[in-house]
């Protein structure tokens, strides 16, 4: 896989995105609190469509919360999010159909244990996108091949590996047909080796220019399929940059602090 990045003169968010594309996902001046921790400090970040942003930082520097405030898993005190130029909805039948266009993949694979794989992925489509059986599942086949798992449409969850699940975890999103990916630590809760076959479906997304946001710790992945990368700590974000440029030459004593700890274990 090549990365698809270019290198720019200035990490500037705007910039960056502006030169990929048009803004698909706009955050100004997002604050999040959980008590007394502000764990979202105005964040402001404009993603194209078709980009691939990699966020990274220390545990605890408000990652996964941003990912999840995009879609209102998590709800947010003041600022705006945007989607496609609309507003995010509170609540309602207009959320549920931000969150059909905003897929997203967490840590734990959230397949329906009780449902067959097949069942899984066509449950969406048929409930709110309006498909009809027969169109889902042919779709779902398609997804389920894509991600390498049809063999395994007619079991349950229980009977594949985490690898599989989460690869099944992806196709079910992308039956939905969204506009863009969320994935909030998706290989986290995999043994080592599950971890790969993973990042190569998501790798393969990045590729055919799907628009992604991904937290992780794989910085492999990072530097292969990321446009940019996101560097947050406690609660901001410090740096962004192409991935090349940010983990050759990271300009905040915190991001070198990180990158040193990370990339010599």
């Amino acid at each position: 896989m090549t990365n698809r990045s270019v290198p720019l003169s200035t990490p500037a968010a705007d910039a960056v995105a502006a030169a990929t594309g048009e803004p698909l996902i706009v955050l100004t001046g997002v604050n999040k609190h959980f008590g007394d921790l502000h764990v979202l400090r105005d964040i402001d970040l404009t993603v194209a469509k078709g980009e691939v942003v990699v966020v990274l930082g220390p545990s605890g520097s408000g990652k996964s919360t941003l990912c999840r405030a995009i879609n209102r898993l998590e709800t947010y005190e003041s600022g705006s999010i945007t989607i496609d130029g609309m507003p995010l909805p509170e609540e309602g039948a207009a959320l549920a159909r931000l969150r059909a266009d905003v897929g997203m993949v967490f840590q734990a694979f959230n397949l329906f244990a009780h449902k067959t794989i097949l069942q899984n992925v066509t449950l969406g489509p048929i409930k709110v996108r309006g498909r009809s059986k027969a169109q889902a599942e042919k779709r779902a086949i398609e997804l389920l091949t894509r991600v390498g798992v049809e063999q395994q449409a007619h079991k349950y969850p229980a009977q594949l590996s985490g690898g599989q699940q989460q690869r099944v975890a992806i196709a079910r999103s992308l039956a939905m047909e969204p506009k863009a990916m969320l994935f909030d630590e998706p290989t986290s809760a995999l043994d080592p080796e599950m971890i790969n076959e993973v990042l190569d479906v998501m790798g393969q997304l990045a590729q055919e220019g799907m628009t992604m946001i991904v937290v992780t710790h794989e910085m492999g992945f990072a530097r292969r399929a990321a446009d940019r990368v996101i560097f947050m700590s406690d609660g901001q974000v410090l740096e962004q940059a192409p991935p090349e440029e940010f983990f050759n030459h990271p300009t905040t004593e915190r991001a070198k602090d990180f990158l040193g700890k990370i990339l010599t274990h």
